[in-house]
Parts: C-alpha cells; sequence; structure tokens
C-alpha cells in the first residue's frame, strides 16, 4: 500500500558518459569521503599538524578501507560466493569475489581495514593513530551517511515490512524483495534512519568534545559506542540475508564489539592521559616546519635564513 508520505525508490541508479558508467552509489562514497577529508584536515592542522598530511592518513585508510570492506562481505555471505558450481575466482563471471563493482562492501570491514591503514600513516606521518581519529569522527559520520544514501539509489539493505507512513517503497521484481509478501508493501527505510543517527552523533559528539576537550582517542571511544548502538538497532531490522554467529547477525555481534572497545577504551584513556593532549605527533616526531624553526634556531650559525629587519 503506497502512503502519502511514503519514501519512492530513486528512478535510476547510474547514468553514462560515452563508454562509462557512473553508479550513484560510488558517487554519494566519494563525496562522502572526501568532505571527511576536508573536515579531518582542518581538525588536524589545528591541532598542530602538517598541513596536508591528512591526504596520507587517507590515501592508505581508504585503499585498506576497500580491502577491509569486500573482505568482510565475503567471509559474512560465504555460503554466496563459494557454493557448488559457483566460479568465485573468475573476474569474468558476476558475483566472482573480486568483482566489487557488481557490489558487496561492509562498513565494519572498511573501519577494519581503514584502521590498518590509519596505523600504517601514522607511522609514517609520526602523526598519533588516535590524535588522527579523533580528529576523523565528525567526518567519518559524515561519510557513513553519505553512503547510505547510497544504499538508497540501490535499492538495497532496507528493513522489514512496515505499516508507518515513511515506509520505503520497493519494486517486488528486486531480488531482494521477500518471497511471499504483496506487491505494495512498504519497508523500514534503515538507510533513513542512520542517516538520521549519524547526523544526531555529529552534533552530540561534538558538543561533548567542545564541553570536555577529549583528547587522546576519547572522542573516538565515544563514537565507536554510539555508532554501535545505532547499528546494532537498526542492523537488527534489515531483512537482507545475513551469516548468523551465536544466533546473532554478524553486523550486530560486531556493532556489540564495537560498543565493547568503546567503553573499554575510555576507560583506559581516561586513567592514562589525565591532562592536555600538547601534540599530535609521537614522542620524538613532529610537525616538519616546527622542526625547521628548532632546527635552524642557532641566529649565529644560520645567520643568513634570520631576517633582522635591515636593508642589504
Amino acid at each position: 500500500m503506497i502512503l502519502p508520505l511514503s519514501i519512492p525508490s530513486p528512478s535510476f541508479q547510474f547514468f553514462e558518459i560515452g563508454p562509462l558508467t557512473i553508479h550513484l552509489y560510488a558517487l554519494w562514497i566519494m563525496l562522502g569521503i572526501a568532505l571527511a577529508s576536508i573536515w579531518t584536515g582542518r581538525r588536524l592542522t589545528a591541532r598542530g599538524a602538517e598541513r596536508g598530511v591528512v591526504w596520507d592518513f587517507m590515501i592508505w585508510s581508504v585503499l585498506m578501507g576497500i580491502i577491509g570492506a569486500r573482505l568482510y562481505h565475503v567471509v559474512t555471505h560465504w555460503g554466496f560466493y563459494f557454493e557448488a558450481g559457483r566460479q568465485w575466482w573468475n573476474p569474468f563471471e558476476k558475483d566472482a569475489i573480486w568483482n566489487i563493482w557488481d557490489g558487496g562492501i561492509a562498513i565494519f570491514g572498511a573501519l577494519l581495514g581503514g584502521a590498518i591503514g590509519v596505523l600504517i600513516a601514522s607511522r609514517l606521518t609520526g602523526v598519533r593513530f588516535l590524535s588522527f581519529a579523533d580528529a576523523l569522527v565528525p567526518g567519518l559520520l559524515l561519510a557513513q551517511a553519505f553512503g547510505r544514501l547510497g544504499n538508497y539509489f540501490n535499492h538495497e539493505l532496507f528493513g522489514g515490512p512496515t505499516t508507518a507512513p515513511w515506509g520505503l517503497e520497493i519494486d517486488s521484481s528486486n531480488p531482494a524483495f521477500p518471497i511471499g509478501l504483496p506487491e505494495g508493501t512498504l519497508f523500514h527505510p534503515t538507510f533513513l534512519y542512520e542517516i538520521i543517527w549519524n547526523l544526531v552523533g555529529i552534533v552530540l559528539l561534538l558538543a561533548i568534545e567542545r564541553k570536555l576537550q577529549l583528547r587522546w582517542g576519547k572522542l573516538f571511544s565515544l563514537y565507536l559506542i554510539w555508532y554501535g548502538i545505532g547499528r546494532a538497532i537498526i542492523e537488527s531490522m534489515r531483512v537482507d540475508p545475513s551469516l548468523l554467529f551465536l544466533g546473532l547477525r554478524t553486523n550486530v555481534l560486531a556493532a556489540l564489539l564495537a560498543i565493547v572497545l568503546g567503553v573499554v577504551l575510555y576507560l583506559v584513556q581516561r586513567r592514562r592521559h589525565v591532562g592536555r593532549e600538547i601534540s599530535v605527533y609521537l614522542p620524538g616526531r613532529m610537525n616538519p616546519a616546527d622542526s625547521i624553526l628548532r632546527d635552524t634556531a642557532d641566529p649565529e650559525e644560520f645567520h643568513h635564513v634570520i631576517s633582522r629587519g635591515s636593508a642589504e
């Protein structure tokens, strides 16, 4: 039944420019990553990091995040990719494990893979892992909200049937349409629920950060708790098939683990670091610009780079 406030699914998922096919799902993800990078870079620079250092982190985290997102999806849909007769290794076959363009990435895999990328960039740049994570939090929530818009345009990952006036319209020809339900059934728009949850999280966590001056990974720990709570609830509403572990969908279990990790991280960091975070850099590392100023501070040795205010 179509209600006055029901949400129609988009009529198109991609457009073509010459031989290129541009998927809107990919565009939303790319836009989210770009905005998150700019926002995170500004926050890092304001805390004393080298200007532009965020791009080192983004290159590594996006690369590892894509790999992690795909691996997580494949592992949690093992029966689909490795059922008898399926040529999972053949890139010319639809739904081979390598063919990420045919769909199938998971946000928790992206977070795990991205974390590995951040660790690599942290060692290369000298910026602390948790300092970067704190700076990333609002941008990450924003990027995740844009990613859910991609799910909307892909007509995927919706919730169970609902009579709520804001129900999502899904065409009965959609392969994910539950068998046995009549045409016109509305579904919970879980993409919208998560977008709202993430945007509220940005406002709330920034307000807490401003009030408590959270550093040393404490803001990131609150992100894990906030996102984990929302994801556990919203994930439980979805009807797409998922691997079960201990009777729970794997993403629900991952969300609960995120909450536990967030609580432990906050308690540990609150005990270990009671003072202000003086620098976002690891011990022995610093902003290259500050390093130059320190190394050339002797006016007798480096008189040629010191302005003495007199004309030659």
